[in-house]
């Protein structure tokens, strides 16, 4: 199953969400009238009394199951559409639900530091953004989890535990299981999950706060039998609430079980050391045994998010097959067959007394022995779209040649679209050489909001001169009484970046992101003001300045605006015809020299006829409004535009570095996140 077919597979999950949902409205409302009907025989409230209708059996009154019905319905309704509205901002709202605490980019404390490494390496070799990173603070179990609705607003969390009780390969296993999630599109559907089940539960809640709004009341009494209703009524909504709570956590069962198992096993792909991810199960076993935390949550609000961690965030249930999770032996045994069930004793860590010792030190970022090769290592030749086996082949006619050449290229998109939301340990081997090639002042630079900004600047500026002294010149008008500070941010950014690889520019736009949240609002919209006056200095918008603009807004946006809701409105490619025109024709344009045969190209790719759009009318301006349209295509769509966006793009059998920025950049707009091409690596 690929990328496109895990999302297509999260979407029919959530389809069947919904029906298990309406089922267990209805029993609850069946439940409710059942109860209020005894319940008025019990007190001498009989329906044509009550209601002024001709006698009829109590076990039926439609006025009655009229009434249950609705506010049943609409309780759940509210209950449900208040936590969606509370979760609109996304992973970040998750993580303050659960009493998270970001974590500082520039942190000095070397547990939070590893933390941060490991993530950072997962983001950049799997081509999504690095994410903000919490920490829950009070909670000591080993757990972690993934939250948001698409990468761009997604966020990593883990436990104190976590952090401090794990090592660096067991953390890794962790975070990859939780990166795994983020690709798999799981995480929309568990913030589905919060807010549908948190309706639900708000009749149980209701029925507690009737209860106890008894005490404050007068005792009268004749008020007497108003009150025992009115109790009577609050104990049936706390019984009946948690019926829904029942059917709540078999939804989650149902829904989360499996995908553990998939995730355990992309993680153990992702890294290719089972004993990793195996040894931090088995740590939680061990803390269970020990202490009886485990991977146990401590925050009241555990309940409603508990689908979304790594472990068991729940006490044991009563109910083995309402856990959200499989149990621990047997994940273990997936990861290592001859695994005898015995569980070691948790220890801290070295260093790190856990929790109450625990010493702060400054830390140096954590790279791996194999990171030790150098920057110049790094820089990867232009990324070739054909093979000298490809180049060298004989074939007996021209029409022969050209059915090989199309062959070869449609083999190599489809290995495009195979690579997306995917990750392997190449790419994480790529990621800690890139972070290693990188000077420590620099990373430490670009983790502080001030020197972020002045770096982003600084990769904008042109290469000549003139140009670049109009860019300044107009970028100081901007800044107004800022500009002294940053200029000199800036002239220091631009010494670092002197002996950077062009191929490691887009890691430090993804190592800088995590600062530029902690902007103001009002900082956030003056960078964007900004990059767009430096991108657009000279009239022209490179491919690079493009390719940065389009990753600022798809990843910033969504942080300072709110997250735009994700949907699917096509389902064919008929009425995005015009936006299927202008992408190709762009990407052609911005290829070799035979456009038209690269458009036909991909044209002939996605099954449909298209006129090739002039140049001067596709600008990667045109390309950007396109893109805002395709992105909201099927996911099997997605795929076959994603073969026709590299046959496109590699029509000309050579994609250089800014090109191979560009199809990261187009394939991310449409919710396609691409691992970082590798030296020497073919399309």
């Amino acid at each position: 199953m690929d990328f496109f077919e895990r999302q297509d597979h999260a979407r029919r999950r959530t389809r069947a969400l919904v029906f298990w949902f309406v089922l267990a409205v209805v029993a609850i409302v069946l439940a409710v009238y059942a109860v209020v009907t005894f319940v008025l025989a019990g007190f001498g409230y009989v329906p044509e009394r009550l209601l002024g209708t001709q006698a009829r059996p109590l076990f039926w009154d439609a006025r009655i199951f009229a009434v249950v019905v609705g506010s049943v319905v609409g309780l759940v309704t509210i209950g449900s559409l208040y936590k969606i509205a509370v979760l609109r901002e996304g992973g970040e709202a998750v993580a303050r639900m659960l009493g998270g605490r970001p974590i500082d980019a520039n942190t000095r404390d070397s547990s939070e530091r590893r933390l941060l490494n490991v993530v950072e390496e997962m983001a950049i070799a799997s081509g999504v953004p690095v994410p903000p990173v919490f920490v829950l603070e009070r909670e000591t179990g080993i757990n972690a989890f993934a939250a948001g609705s698409t990468p761009g607003d997604a966020v990593v969390g883990v436990t104190r535990g976590c952090m401090e009780l794990l090592s660096r390969d067991e953390l890794q296993g962790v975070v990859a299981h939780e990166f795994s999630h983020i690709l798999n599109g799981d995480m929309r559907l568990n913030l589905r999950l919060i807010g549908v089940l948190h309706g639900i539960l708000v009749l149980a809640l209701t029925g507690w706060w009737l209860i106890r709004s008894l005490r404050f009341a007068s005792g009268d009494r004749r008020a007497g039998g108003v009150l025992a209703g009115v109790a009577a009524i609050g104990l049936v909504l706390l019984v009946v609430g948690w019926i829904g709570v029942f059917f709540g956590r078999l939804i989650k069962s149902a829904v989360s079980r499996q995908r553990e198992y998939l995730a355990d096993a992309s993680a153990v792909q992702f890294t290719r050391n089972p004993p990793g991810l195996a040894g931090a199960l088995k740590k939680i076993g061990g803390l269970a045994s020990g202490s009886g935390r485990g991977s146990r949550l401590q925050s009241r609000n555990a309940e409603q998010a508990s689908h979304m961690f790594f472990g068991n965030a729940l006490s044991r249930s009563w109910l083995r097959g309402l856990s959200t999770h499989p149990p621990l032996i047997e994940r273990i045994r997936r990861l290592e067959p001859r695994f005898d069930g015995t569980f070691p004793a948790v220890e801290p860590l070295p260093g790190g007394p856990f929790p109450e010792l625990r010493k702060r030190q400054e830390a140096k970022p954590i790279v791996a022995a194999a990171a030790a090769s150098s920057a110049a290592a790094l820089a990867p030749p232009p990324v070739h779209a054909g093979t000298a086996r490809e180049s060298s082949a004989r074939v007996e006619s021209a029409a022969e040649r050209r059915a090989a050449e199309r062959a070869a290229l449609e083999e190599r998109a489809q290995r495009l679209a195979e690579r997306i939301g995917t990750l392997s340990q190449e790419h994480v081997d790529f990621a800690t050489r890139a972070l290693a090639a990188l000077a420590d002042e620099l990373r430490s630079s670009v983790r502080e909001p001030v020197e972020a900004e002045a770096l982003i600047y600084a990769l904008l500026l042109h290469p000549d001169q003139p140009v670049r002294e109009m860019q300044l010149q107009r970028l100081e008008q901007a800044l107004g009484a800022r500009a002294p500070a940053t200029f000199r941010e800036l002239a220091a950014a631009r010494r670092r970046l002197e002996h950077v690889d062009a191929s490691l520019r887009l890691v430090l736009v993804d190592l800088s992101l995590p600062a530029l949240r902690s902007m103001s609002v009002e900082q956030y919209r003056a960078l964007r003001s900004n990059v767009e006056t430096l991108a657009t200095g000279d009239g022209q918008l490179r491919l690079f300045e493009y390719t940065l603009q389009r990753i600022l807004a798809r990843h910033l946006a969504p942080h300072f605006d709110g997250p735009e809701p994700s949907r699917v409105a096509y389902y064919s490619l008929r009425g995005v015809g015009d936006e299927l025109a202008t992408l190709l024709s762009a990407l052609a344009w911005e290829g070799g020299r035979e456009h038209r045969n690269a458009f036909l190209a991909g044209c002939q790719t996605l099954g449909v006829q298209l006129e090739m759009v002039a140049e001067p009318e596709c600008s990667l301006v045109d390309v950007d409004r396109a893109l805002r349209r395709l992105a909201q295509l099927a996911p099997r769509l997605k795929r076959d535009l994603v073969r026709a966006i590299a046959v496109t793009s590699a029509y000309d059998r050579r994609i250089d570095v800014a090109e191979a920025e560009l199809l990261r950049a187009v394939c991310d707009a449409l919710d396609c996140p691409v691992p970082p091409f590798l030296p020497g690596e073919e399309l």
